[in-house]
């Protein structure tokens, strides 16, 4: 059974989170433009394994409000804090789905680990900027042309999935839940929140995590090499990471029983 309930934040926007099952709760963020519908595939998974699946539409996402403001990284951090202080989840596992995990590092960077069991990152680069002591940014992405790279939303850089490849992920979606638009689409006016986002460097509060880490990459990510991974964990007390294979960008979507099983063999170990 699947409850829906709706938490206000400080500066007034309503979130829209969905809540399956019962257990230890993990919540499910999910990257641009994605709803929380995106994550179906891992809450069958999930609440099968006798966990309660919440999933969160970020402000601007989804069913959530669209406000003309908190267009940066950190206020979505402090959303889900909102979020998970509103609903009382007890202890809980954190999952972020591209820019989803930057908001879970965002929140990680305010407010600590409080009450976060373990933390699951799929295919976000916890640095989008290249530089000379980084190689594993958004291809083609450098401090000089960081300010206008977004400008017309997400590009496409000619590496890994192919579109017609990634095509079998939509459609199992698709024909799964019936709805067409339930990846969601590019959030209108929130421009500012993309050049936020290529802006940030998390590898500082990966590096300090006082919980289980697990960065999954894509192997034919379109956006950074899957070596992000490994890299990010590197000076992590408890990182791990995973390179799922055949996998672009969501690789919940592009290969759901390998990152489910990914997934909770994390969740099982926490």
């Amino acid at each position: 059974m699947t409850t829906e309930t709706t938490v206000r934040t400080g500066d007034g926007v309503s979130l829209h989170v969905s809540a399956t099952g019962s257990g230890p709760a993990v919540v499910l963020v999910a990257g641009y433009g994605a709803t929380a519908a995106s994550w179906v595939f891992q809450v069958d998974a999930l609440t099968a394994a006798g966990y309660r699946a919440v999933c969160v539409d970020r402000r601007s996402h989804g069913r959530s409000d669209n406000p003309p403001f908190g267009h940066r990284v950190s206020r979505h951090g402090k959303d889900l804090r909102e979020v998970l202080d509103a609903l009382d989840l007890g202890p809980v596992a954190l999952v972020g789905g591209s820019m989803g995990a930057s908001a879970i590092w965002a929140m990680l960077d305010l407010f600590g680990t409080g009450s976060v069991r373990g933390v699951v990152s799929v295919d976000q680069t916890p640095k989008m900027i290249n530089s000379a002591d980084w190689e594993n940014g958004f291809y083609g992405l450098t401090d000089d042309n960081g300010g206008t790279f977004f400008a017309d939303g997400v590009p496409q850089t000619g590496r890994g999935l192919t579109p017609e490849q990634s095509l079998p992920a939509y459609t199992r979606l698709v024909e799964r839940l019936g709805d067409p638009t339930a990846l969601g689409v590019r959030p209108e006016g929130t421009e500012a929140l993309l050049r936020d986002h290529a802006q940030q460097d998390w590898r500082d509060v990966v590096a300090r995590a006082d919980v289980p880490v697990l960065m999954v990459a894509g192997a034919q990510s379109q956006y950074w090499p899957a070596a992000h991974a490994e890299a990010a964990v590197r000076d992590t007390a408890d990182g791990r990471a995973v390179t799922i294979e055949d996998c672009g960008h969501a690789a919940n979507l592009d290969r759901p029983a390998e990152f489910n099983t990914a997934l909770l063999t994390f969740l099982h170990d926490l």
